[in-house]
């Protein structure tokens, strides 16, 4: 749940966006500029976080006056590997956050952080990630909640999708692609698990809207709505103009999350009353559109 300690809202005087070049970064830097706000866009290029002395670049970068927008990660964290330098990397946030503290921070993290659970997960749900993703992104939670001073909000997506995704992950991005290609999308199984899916502007939106109000506390951001993958690929044919299958396949171990993951949207709703989640027909067609336009 979040607190705003802006009840009314008000443009931070900077944000600063670390790992303002990957997919969710970029998106949320267009919608701090179309509100107006000025940008210190963060990308590898300026700031490699594994590199020495990153933690007095960064410091050196943060006013006190600034929104610090922290969403740069190596992600999916597949392995010990991964995950290692993942708490590498936030420990150079960290050691910044010693020497230089912003007037608020955001944390992009993950729903992989929660337990698996038939009910539908909230804000309050067990906290007990049983993926190395989920223990990456728990582990930089705590690490940030210790290092952060003033007030910190931590907004938690489940699965994300939209046109500029690079990564080409099982859902609505990979089908696009397979689309658009006029290629077989196959599934895993008859794609019968079901999950939350989320439009990247969304994400974007919201981190503008806890920004605005200087939020503290915790909130997801997940529609409340599940559809299975098999539905979605067919949303994706439809859209496409290629003849596409779609096809099962045999699966191989049992289904992730035991095949259903929903959410309750309900502390979205009172934290932003006006806040409207995409819907995923409507968000696939939007991100068909972009995906066209920008060919």
């Amino acid at each position: 749940m979040l607190e705003h300690l802006n009840p009314q809202p008000e443009n931070p005087a900077r944000a600063v966006i670390l790992g303002a070049a990957g997919f969710v970064g970029r998106t949320a830097r267009a919608a701090f500029e179309a509100e107006g706000t000025s940008v210190l866009a963060l990308g590898r290029a300026e700031i490699d976080l594994l590199a020495d002395g990153a933690a007095d670049v960064l410091a050196g970068q943060l006013q006190a006056t600034d929104c610090f927008v922290v969403i740069s990660a190596e992600a999916p964290c597949k392995d010990a590997a991964m995950l290692e330098r993942n708490i590498r990397m936030m420990r150079a946030v960290t050691d910044a956050l010693a020497e230089a503290q912003p007037a608020h921070l955001i944390y992009v993290s993950s729903d992989a952080v929660y337990a698996d659970s038939m009910e539908p997960l909230s804000e309050t749900s067990c906290a007990e990630p049983g993926s190395l993703h989920g223990v990456m992104h728990l582990a930089r939670e705590l690490m940030l909640k210790d290092a952060m001073k003033g007030p910190l909000a931590t907004l938690r997506p489940t699965l994300i999708y939209g046109a500029a995704d690079p990564h080409n992950g099982y859902g609505p991005n990979r089908f696009r692609r397979l689309a658009a290609d006029g290629q077989t999308i196959v599934l895993f199984g008859e794609g019968e698990e079901r999950r939350d899916h989320i439009d990247v502007r969304d994400v974007a939106e919201l981190i503008r809207l806890i920004a605005g109000h200087r939020s503290t506390g915790v909130l997801n951001a997940a529609t409340g709505t599940v559809t299975s993958f098999r539905e979605i690929a067919e949303m994706v044919v439809g859209l496409s103009a290629n003849t596409v299958a779609v096809e099962g396949s045999p699966r191989q171990g049992a289904m992730p999350h035991g095949g259903y993951r929903p959410f309750d949207p309900a502390a979205t709703a009172a934290a932003f009353p006006g806040f409207r989640y995409t819907p995923l027909a409507e968000g696939l067609a939007r991100a068909e559109t972009d995906m066209k336009e920008s060919a």
